[in-house]
């Protein structure tokens, strides 16, 4: 799915911010700071977010803008897939969530299955990094790489965490409504596929 808007405002939201980072003069500093404030008054008239939430989410940049990483936990019993239920928009979804700094992807995604699913696993293989703008998902303010890891379970039981509100393994043919933020159908087909075919290499792009 195309949004050239967003991905206009998002380029003009990045260059902006890595100029108002480094440039030292006071006047290309307003400029800058004027392109950050378009870019977010463009996300905003064109998405479900409001203007303030967003120039929110753009005053906590700082730095070189890069693209942020998600970890989404891909985890399989008996060929069904584990989904956890988000709370935030009732819809389904591979556990998972942003990276916390000081923790790799592996250690990222293992805790975010503990937390939201209460399963104990152990990373296997990463199976898949996508671009979000590549794939169908849901237009968001930021770009992201998404890193999707299976993993194994070694103990625990099926709890849901303070994020989700129902947790459950899905046939590949009988999967409910997903948070397509987080992971689209074809992701998931993906998943399964890449199951049953351990010999393929990793997906990138």
């Amino acid at each position: 799915m195309s949004y050239k808007w967003l991905q206009w405002a998002k380029r003009i939201q990045a260059i902006s911010q890595s100029g108002v980072s480094f440039t030292q003069d006071k006047f290309d500093q307003e400029r800058y700071q004027e392109l950050i404030k378009l870019s977010a008054e463009i996300i905003a008239d064109y998405s479900d977010y409001n203007m303030e939430a967003v120039e929110q989410l753009f005053l906590l940049e700082q730095g070189y803008q890069t693209p942020k990483v998600d970890v989404r936990g891909v985890v399989f019993n008996k060929d069904k897939i584990l989904l956890v239920k988000e709370e935030i928009d009732n819809k389904w979804s591979l556990p998972g969530g942003f990276c916390d700094v000081g923790l790799s992807p592996s250690e990222n995604v293992i805790k975010e299955i503990q937390e939201e699913a209460g399963l104990e696993v152990q990373k296997k293989k990463l199976m898949a990094v996508y671009d979000m703008e590549k794939h169908q998902h849901s237009p968001q303010p930021y770009h992201y790489y998404k890193f999707f890891i299976h993993c194994e379970v070694l103990g625990g039981a099926l709890a849901e965490g303070i994020e989700t509100i129902d947790v459950d393994f899905f046939d590949e043919n009988s999967l409910p409504s997903l948070s397509e933020g987080r992971n689209t159908l074809s992701q998931l087909k993906q998943m399964f596929h890449y199951y049953r075919n351990p010999e393929e290499p990793t997906y990138f792009d």
